[in-house]
């Protein structure tokens, strides 16, 4: 089966030949490796380039072993450009097992860096550098400090449900049941059997993610971490902080990791994109808070299958995607607070916030949305729009519903639509957005 990046690729496709490092990130296993190695070495020789002038290398591979050594690295791609004639595409996978080595240079130690042979086989004629990392290290800030302005970053997500109803031959329907269960990952697409794919999603953690962090990391084990990595996910769309968690843990594992254990364990697990922590922005106070944020997972299917599928509420699993996908399709995302004064007991009023699952920015403009997956009666409907309702201005709002529900606007200028076409037609998005200007 062959599943078309068409919108990475566009963007790598624009970025061929302008002289900088294209580094493709993103979560091992969602389909780097494919990307570069198949879709756009398919498009370099449609364009003619000569399979002779592509440098293909996978360092995960024990063929490409020991040029995880940057110097022994570095050698090999520059014999092979010695020896082709005119321009050549340098393709390297998984960059970040190229690990760091001493050298003495005029008698002091130095440390080597994958960030060095690039930078220097950057400088050489006719060589277009192309590598994919694992490592959050190697987003845009770290890209473009570590290759001196000449980096440019493009994070590559699993599947999104578009890319994955096109692959998939299932009407719509069945195939949102299935990405509610199953996500993303493409190895786990193309399996033949719900079986496979619960024994694919499954082992991923333990024999490769939880590796990488240990050994990255140098842990000891993973067990606090995978109870952590347990208790996150079973927080999907909740508020939480490492305060929260570590008292989780303590109270149901009876294990007691300080908060700053905590702390750094969430980086460990956002570093290797398993999860992306959600920041909360006061509407009306216009100011970031600084505790509880929300954390979301990669992919709902990986999610799924860490829990053993104990938990699969689709609301938490239909907000969970709607953050991936806006994530996807490049918006800033946060999730927006409300303070609103209500009654509170004895007839006294009080202040309390009420929450926007996500606040879309740009620039100037922001658009609200709400997830619902169900809006059953008047009574919901008023209660899932509440919030909207209360940030008092002028910015558009949408609420996303389960289903296959049409786009429309109501009376008070709160757009509805429903996931699937939420999903499957970007211009819904874009025209609710060109309506701010």
């Amino acid at each position: 089966m062959k599943i078309a990046r068409e919108e990475y690729l566009s963007k790598l496709i624009a970025a061929r030949g302008d002289g900088f490092v294209k580094v493709i990130t993103g979560i091992r296993r969602c389909g780097k490796s494919y990307f570069l190695f198949t879709l756009f070495k398919e498009y370099l020789i449609d364009k003619g380039v000569k399979p002779s002038h592509i440098i293909e290398i996978a360092l995960d591979s024990d063929e490409f072993e020991e040029l995880r050594d940057p110097r022994k690295l570095s050698a090999y791609v520059r014999a092979r450009i010695r020896r082709i004639k005119g321009e050549c595409c340098v393709l390297i996978d998984e960059i970040q097992m190229c690990e760091e080595v001493k050298s003495v240079v005029k008698g002091s130690d130095t440390l080597i860096t994958f960030y060095d042979v690039l930078n220097g086989l950057m400088k050489l004629p006719g060589v277009d550098l192309y590598v994919t990392g694992s490592n959050s290290k190697m987003l845009s800030d770290e890209v473009a400090t570590n290759f001196r302005d000449r980096g440019e970053a493009i994070r590559l997500h699993p599947l999104t449900f578009s890319e994955y109803f096109k692959a998939s031959g299932l009407s719509e329907y069945q195939a949102w049941n299935r990405y509610l269960v199953y996500g993303g990952m493409p190895e786990a697409v193309i399996k033949q059997t719900d079986a496979a794919r619960r024994e694919y999603l499954s082992g991923l953690f333990k024999t490769l993610y939880f590796k990488d962090i240990v050994e990255h990391n140098n842990l000891k084990d993973d067990y606090v971490l995978g109870l952590l990595t347990d208790v996150l996910l079973s927080s999907t769309g909740s508020l939480t902080n490492p305060t929260r968690i570590a008292n989780t843990l303590s109270t149901e594992q009876g294990i007691k990791p300080d908060v700053h254990t905590v702390q750094q364990y969430l980086k460990y697990l956002s570093e290797a994109y398993l999860f992306s922590k959600v920041e909360r922005y006061d509407v009306k106070g216009r100011r970031y808070l600084q505790y509880p944020s929300k954390w979301y997972a990669e992919d709902v299917g990986l999610r799924n299958a860490r829990l053993n599928y104990r938990q699969t509420e689709r609301t938490h699993l239909m907000e969970n995607i709607i953050y991936n996908e806006l994530v996807a399709r490049g918006c800033n995302v946060d999730v927006g607070v409300v303070e609103v004064k209500v009654a509170g007991e004895n007839g006294k009023r009080v202040l309390r916030q009420y929450e926007i699952d996500f606040i879309v920015n740009t620039g100037f403009e922001k658009l609200y949305i709400q997830s619902a997956f169900e809006l059953s009666d008047e009574a919901k409907r008023a209660q899932e729009t509440f919030s909207l309702r209360k940030t008092r201005d002028s910015f558009r709002k949408l609420v996303v519903v389960g289903g296959d529900q049409p786009f429309f606007t109501d009376e008070d200028g709160i757009s509805f639509v429903g996931i699937i076409p939420f999903l499957l037609d970007k211009s819904i998005l874009s025209d609710v957005m060109s309506k701010m200007k």
